[in-house]
């Protein structure tokens, strides 16, 4: 097996299992599907004819090979095969249990096809950056991204567990309830908006804010 990707799609509400039909079409059967939101006021998703804020964040797992033709394909053929606007792009994992990735594989062999094609335009050109807050300061968070380029961004309720530690060796008092933000922006954006949101929303400030980004394999707009 030549390695595991996580395939991550945030579209609009109600269209999560639309999605996951699509990719099991295509020989990608293991999802999590969670709730989102995304960033963008109401007044402006009205302008621009988007929908709801409200959205489905999926999150599919298949063999490297088997995720490259599905990006592929989404940016071409399968296009608009679900009625929905979103992003999808998909991440490179560095590890998994054994079991899980045998299922991945197998499946990924089962459906196995040439990889013809060309590649998405955006083929390894951006970064996802998730920046854990807390609950309620998002839209502080994305005020300062935009200003340093960022368009927008999809908020995940969450808690924080473990930060004992973290608290005792630096003297802190972290609020468990936290907002992760999941901004995608150009490589060459990255650094400024981390540096911004840590000088700016940092773990000593009201809002604790914790930076870190991922590259991005490849990335479709739908």
């Amino acid at each position: 097996m030549e390695g595991i990707n996580i395939i991550v799609s945030i579209v609009e509400r109600g269209r999560g299992t639309a999605m996951q039909k699509l990719y099991k079409k295509n020989s990608v059967f293991l999802h999590t599907q969670c709730p989102g939101k995304g960033t963008a006021t109401s007044e402006i998703m009205d302008i621009l004819g988007l929908g709801s804020s409200e959205k489905d964040i999926v999150l599919s797992y298949a063999e490297t090979g088997t995720a490259r033709q599905l990006m592929r394909q989404l940016d071409n053929e399968l296009r608009g095969a679900v009625d929905t606007s979103g992003i999808v792009f998909d991440l490179r994992l560095s590890g998994m249990n054994n079991l899980t990735a045998a299922a991945i594989d197998y499946h990924a062999q089962q459906g196995k096809r040439g990889n013809g094609g060309e590649p998405p335009m955006e083929k390894g050109t951006s970064s996802l950056i998730l920046v854990t807050c807390v609950r309620g300061s998002a839209d502080q968070i994305m005020a300062t991204a935009k200003e340093h380029g960022a368009r927008g961004g999809t908020i995940i309720k969450a808690r924080w567990s473990g930060m004992e530690e973290l608290e005792r060796g630096y003297d802190l008092e972290l609020t468990p309830e936290r907002d992760i933000v999941a901004i995608v922006v150009p490589n060459d954006k990255r650094q400024a908006i981390m540096e911004a949101v840590n000088e700016n929303h940092g773990l000593r400030t009201a809002e604790q804010a914790a930076v870190c980004s991922i590259p991005i394999e490849q990335l479709v707009r739908l």
